[in-house]
């Protein structure tokens, strides 16, 4: 290689770089055997806190559900595991099906008309869908709800910022929308866990000519009313719950669904089902809205890459865990909180901050710093809640879903009690 490119010597490769920032030595340890080296891994995988070993009670947007074999499966095969961008219908069958089988399924959760094959995460979802009220209305101005996630606020706040547009926070209903508002973005339940009144503020939003963008969580549609019947123009979510470990943070998959007359300005892929010239069902991407396949100046968006194996991923466990199992899903999470938020705020010192209709997480007040309680928690291979005292005093947002057994929502309340 060094003399293909004219080089004699390592070193000289390096001629270049001044001495000073080299590093001529590495302390590296022995090579190891392939035994010895999985051992090794092994141990150190065994650092971390890992959700197998430990009682987790801690959501905020990522969340620890039941995924049947059958997705790691089904996403484990080759010829999905190693698909990129079906960009040649005659050779992407599979993959095409695969999102178009997501999408109608993301259609039949939200009950939304139109659905895209998936975006980075449900942020960036948020973001996007902010971006396309604006082009939708000609409007400058995107309003939030206070009670959205801070983490999406603050891509939102990136986004309007890249594009010269001004980022509005809504403390309360009565706060009135600017006059040109392009959207109004609320989630539902909300980042403290409550329940929204999604239709006054579709009303709302509707009566101020702006869009009304909902971020929901899938997971709750199972029992409850999805966005598409209040009237909802542009559903998005986390699609993480649906089949997707937590992993550490990603990778995920951004939900994004809107009324059919807003589908041109969609961003991101669309796959549809057309026949072939012998009337065979076939596949194909029907609408590609990014400057890769269009004039820049008419793209809607310059996210590009392909999320469809978490599509896959999420189209799978719909399909494993169907109607009456995504219900039941639902139930248990709503259950569970519950049962853990009634035995915790009879606790001395605890007590529930907001009085509204709650899913499956719920905002705690402790009679010390949240921090402090974690740390026991944790030595009791208990992982705590998310500290919010920075919104809440002593606040503690806490989830519970269908993994937390009865006995490990006792042992919390049972520390908690003792902490």
């Amino acid at each position: 290689m060094l003399r293909e490119i004219g080089v004699s010597s390592v070193e000289e490769l390096f001629h270049d770089i001044p001495e000073r920032f080299r590093n001529a030595r590495f302390s590296l340890p022995p090579p190891l055997s392939e035994l010895e080296l999985k051992k090794e891994l092994a141990q150190l995988a065994n650092l971390n806190a890992n959700l197998d070993d430990y009682a987790c009670f801690l959501g905020a947007g990522s969340y620890r559900h039941f995924i049947p074999s059958v997705v790691e499966h089904i996403i484990g095969r080759s010829e999905f595991y190693t698909a990129y961008t079906p960009y040649q219908a005659e050779v992407s069958q599979g993959t095409l099906q695969s999102v178009y089988e997501y999408q109608s399924l993301i259609c039949q959760l939200t009950r939304m008309e139109v659905s895209n094959a998936g975006m980075y995460d449900g942020s960036t979802s948020a973001a996007e869908a902010a971006m396309m009220a604006c082009a939708i209305t000609s409007r400058n101005t995107v309003a939030v709800l206070a009670t959205v996630n801070p983490t999406y606020r603050d891509v939102l706040d990136t986004y309007c910022r890249g594009k010269s547009l001004s980022l509005v926070a809504l403390e309360s209903e009565s706060s009135s929308l600017p006059a040109d508002c392009a959207c109004l973005i609320i989630q539902q339940p909300n980042f403290l866990g409550y329940f929204e009144q999604l239709d006054a503020y579709v009303q709302k939003a509707h009566d101020a000519g702006a869009l009304l963008i909902a971020i929901v969580d899938p997971t709750s549609l199972g029992m409850f009313k999805p966005p598409g019947d209040y009237g909802v123009d542009i559903a998005v979510a986390e699609g993480q719950p649906l089949g997707i470990p937590v992993s550490f943070g990603g990778p995920y998959l951004g939900i994004f669904a809107c009324r059919k007359e807003y589908v041109r300005r969609m961003p991101g892929r669309i796959v549809g089902k057309t026949v072939d010239v012998d009337g065979n069902p076939g596949y194909v991407m029907t609408l590609v809205t990014r400057e890769q396949y269009i004039r820049r100046e008419r793209a809607t968006s310059n996210i590009c890459t392909s999320q469809a194996l978490m599509a896959l991923a999420a189209a799978v466990y719909l399909a494993a865990v169907g109607k009456r199992g995504l219900r039941q899903v639902a139930e248990l999470c709503y259950h569970k909180a519950h049962y853990a938020a009634r035995a915790i705020g009879k606790l001395k010192g605890y007590s529930l901050v907001f009085p509204q209709p709650f899913f499956k997480e719920f905002a705690i007040r402790c009679p010390v710093p949240p921090s402090q309680i974690n740390e026991v928690l944790f030595r009791e291979r208990i992982i705590g809640g998310l500290d919010i005292s920075h919104l809440i005093d002593n606040g503690m947002l806490l989830c519970v879903t269908e993994v937390n057994t009865r006995q490990d929502i006792d042992r919390l309340v049972k520390t908690l009690g003792s902490s």
